[in-house]
């Protein structure tokens, strides 16, 4: 398990803001669940999606999505890794790969989070923050992601990988805009998926 709590570079938990934010999420709750669920919500609903909020700059570092409040979905999930491994919560990414528009190709990966709970084992949330027709919450043992898999070139990866995808974070390296980070979203076909890891 030690691994889903160390440092990185991309979630680098151990810097003063995030270590600060993760105290005062925290106060109050004295479960691993109840800080969790917490930390969650507070991702979800305080950081913006960079295009739901058509918001610059394209973050990926941890610190840097607290600092600016914004992020796509991969780079909300990094923050919420760092708050809760800040207090010593366990968690890991899980990815998707799902219909751009809805309606077929082009795909992309969506990233979200696995957090491990005592009470429950490992239990996946996505905090990428709700809008009409995206309805997330934390609600152990029952799962209640953003998103749906619906066409056969869809996935829902298994992994919990203790650090995000290096294809994610190149990504988001290489973007400084919302909008050209729309036109370059990482994507993994299921035939490459076991390559990265995604897949047995």
């Amino acid at each position: 398990m030690k691994e889903y709590l160390q440092i990185s570079p991309v979630i680098d938990w151990q810097h003063p803001e995030i270590i600060k934010c993760a105290h005062q999420i925290s106060l109050g709750h004295q479960t691993p669940e109840a800080i969790a669920k917490a930390c969650f919500e507070w991702v979800r609903d305080e950081i913006c999606h960079s295009f739901d909020y058509q918001m610059n700059p394209v973050t990926w570092r941890a610190s840097d999505v607290l600092k600016h409040k914004t992020g796509y979905c991969y780079a909300k999930s990094h923050l919420l890794a760092a708050l809760l491994r800040a207090n010593q919560i366990p968690t890991g990414f899980c990815y998707q790969r799902l219909s751009i528009d809805d309606q077929g190709a082009p795909y992309s990966l969506h990233g979200f989070n696995a957090i491990y709970l005592p009470e429950f084992g490992w239990y996946r949330v996505d905090a990428r923050g709700n809008k009409a027709g995206v309805n997330a919450q934390f609600t152990p043992p029952h799962e209640q992601l953003a998103f749906q898999t619906q066409f056969p070139e869809e996935a829902n990866f298994p992994a919990i990988l203790a650090e995000p995808l290096p294809l994610v974070v190149e990504s988001l390296q290489a973007q400084t805009t919302w909008d050209d980070m729309l036109r370059h979203l990482p994507d993994i076909s299921l035939d490459a998926a076991p390559n990265h890891g995604l897949l047995p």
